[in-house]
């Protein structure tokens, strides 16, 4: 992870040391930045017993340095929390480690004790043995301006002694204003034990919570001068870095989490998922910026845990688009923005209009009329397919009662979603519906379903067909001829209807391998007995073609366009005046 030069504490470590025990150095810049740096920095010998310090620790704990020098920090109230196995852990750590960072307590110039996180390098000389240490010392309670007159436990978690979610929130928007005045880059980084919950059902709570603690030494001694390990809660912690980070460190993270730990005589191994986002690239607040970095985080457990994610603002932005579109989708069933049009279905060969087609429009306040392909996409998937089929569902039986009340009785058929159809309750829904319209007879009611759907789950799509069915409710495959098992769901679903999709029964005159398809089709439904229509159909060659195969039933702008209700009286009074449909009947 690399180290910019605004932060001078850790870019001065060795540098300023080399120079403060060797009093003959002349004056550097290192020296410099070691004499105004804001962070409070010590220099202690191989014993630990101070050589010197800079100003900002006077200024900080109201000591001089003649105060101080040749005694350990301990002997000034720099003292690790008051917890025993955070203390143990830590000095454990710091045996083992050359460089180390734990919360602390440290006693101002006020003479309160008030709480601190403390970066300890150890520096090494050519033979490998400890020559001194640099200590920086970050002053925690400084950050929220009224810390001071709160106690610890209201800032500070009570088992790791780690910063709680509510000084993360404000570090967070201290940080994110640190950030935007120096230009530098900010990431928040979620991070959750996976299975912990089973770990400490195993173990039980007292090995837990020992190994909690544990676990967050481990993640501390891995971080930057001025960067904090919070726990908000459980397991689930959070990193707040303030370089910037490269995929590399969370490689080096993630691996050192997967080292054993040793927790009471038990040999403990660890993953964890990481979600991460990073500002300004994510401009957002602080709240913001951590459910940001939550929800990557979710998605590094979606993909299989023991990963780290990055939050992607601009697929998040695209996310909170289609949401609003589906809100405001959700709003037009709401507020009767939607509609549905009809398009006739024919007999070819007789001239007879078999039935009707209802298709969905919505009539947007600002867009004006919308078709299916314009706003279908964005609730695709989501249970507002189901809201919408209910609604298609009761508003087609309303049409089929106000058209009986004028003489016209004509079957409607209604697309159905896979999700809908294989709803437990869709059957029992549709029987309420019905119950409702009693002047309908069920059988003028045709449920149109998607090729795929039944590919979720025949079973399910099967046992709700025969429920439909019993109670007098036709079905039609529609779009017969795209999915990749057109035979089995011919032979096992119990349809009364083939629907030749649309997309082969418009090119089947210029296009060889569509007019293939659409004899094959028309030869596997007649070989089934089952009826057929195609849809697509707009000119007089195609109509004629598809009765030359055996196909006689059809739908398309040759025969007419989708309309609004009210106007299908009209257009049944005029068509038999067609005469260019009419000519159909003589062939054979």
């Amino acid at each position: 992870m690399p180290q910019p030069a605004t932060h001078t504490a850790s870019l001065a470590f060795n540098a300023v040391a080399m120079s403060v025990m060797d009093s003959s150095t002349p004056f550097t810049p290192a020296e410099s930045a070691f004499r105004y740096a804001n962070e409070a920095i010590i220099i202690t010998n191989a014993d630990n017993c101070v050589v010197d310090a800079n100003p900002a620790f006077s200024e900080l704990t109201g000591l001089a340095l003649h105060e101080v020098k040749g005694k350990s920090p301990e002997a000034f109230s720099i003292l690790p929390l008051d917890d025993s196995r955070t203390t143990r852990l830590m000095r454990e750590e710091l045996q083992l480690r050359d460089r180390s960072k734990g919360q602390i307590s440290y006693r101002s110039h006020d003479g309160q004790f008030y709480p601190g996180m403390m970066s300890i390098n150890r520096v090494r000389d050519e033979r490998g043995r400890v020559d001194h240490h640099v200590i920086v010392l970050a002053d925690l309670s400084a950050i929220p301006s009224h810390a001071r007159h709160l106690n610890r436990e209201v800032y500070f978690d009570a088992l790791t002694g780690l910063p709680n979610l509510q000084l993360l929130t404000q570090l967070i928007q201290e940080s994110i204003q640190h950030a935007e005045n120096r230009q530098l880059p900010l990431a928040v980084c979620a991070l959750d034990i996976d299975h912990f919950q089973t770990i400490n059902d195993r173990l039980g709570p007292q090995v837990g919570d020992a190994l909690l603690s544990a676990f967050a030494q481990r993640i501390s001694h891995l971080l930057f001068g001025d960067d904090v390990l919070a726990r908000i809660g459980g397991d689930e912690f959070v990193l707040l870095l303030h370089h910037g980070v490269e995929e590399t460190f969370f490689e080096k993270l993630l691996a050192s989490i997967r080292q054993p730990l040793l927790i009471e005589g038990q040999t403990i191994y660890l993953t964890a998922s990481l979600g991460i986002t990073c500002f300004p690239n994510d401009h957002a607040q602080g709240d913001v910026l951590l459910r940001h970095a939550n929800q990557a985080m979710y998605r590094a457990k979606q993909r299989g845990r023991d990963t780290y994610h990055f939050f992607d603002p601009n697929h998040d932005r695209r996310l909170q688009v289609r949401h609003e579109q589906r809100q405001r989708f959700m709003d037009a069933i709401n507020h009767d923005e939607l509609r549905l049009f009809y398009q006739p279905q024919v007999d070819m060969r007789s001239g007879q209009v078999v039935g009707v087609e209802a298709l969905i429009r919505w009539q947007h306040p600002e867009l004006g009329l919308l078709s299916p392909g314009e706003f279908l996409p964005i609730i695709d998937g989501t249970p507002l397919e189901v809201d919408l089929g209910e609604w298609v569902l009761e508003h087609a039986l309303r049409q089929l009662t106000l058209w009986q009340s004028d003489g016209i009785s004509l079957p409607v058929n209604v697309n159905i979603s896979p999700s809908h159809l294989l709803v437990n309750t869709f059957s029992q829904r549709l029987a309420d519906l019905l119950a409702r319209y009693p002047t309908v007879s069920p059988s003028l009611l045709k449920l149109e379903v998607l090729e795929s759907a039944a590919m979720h789950d025949v079973q399910a799509a099967l046992k709700n067909m025969a429920r439909c069915q019993a109670l007098g409710v036709g079905f039609a495959i529609d779009d017969f001829g795209t999915g990749f098992s057109s035979l089995t769901h011919l032979r096992q679903l119990p349809v009364n209807l083939i629907k030749i999709d649309q997309s082969f029964v418009r090119d089947m005159l210029i296009d060889q391998n569509d007019m293939a398809i659409v004899e094959s089709v028309i030869y596997m439904a007649n070989r089934f007995q089952r009826p057929m229509l195609a849809e697509g159909v707009e000119t007089l060659a195609h109509a004629k073609a598809l009765m030359a195969l055996g196909c006689e039933l059809a739908q398309g702008y040759g025969i007419a366009r989708p309309m609004p209700p009210e106007a299908m009286p009209v257009w049944l009074a005029h068509w038999p005046e067609r005469q260019d449909w009419r000519g159909l009947a003589t062939l054979q």
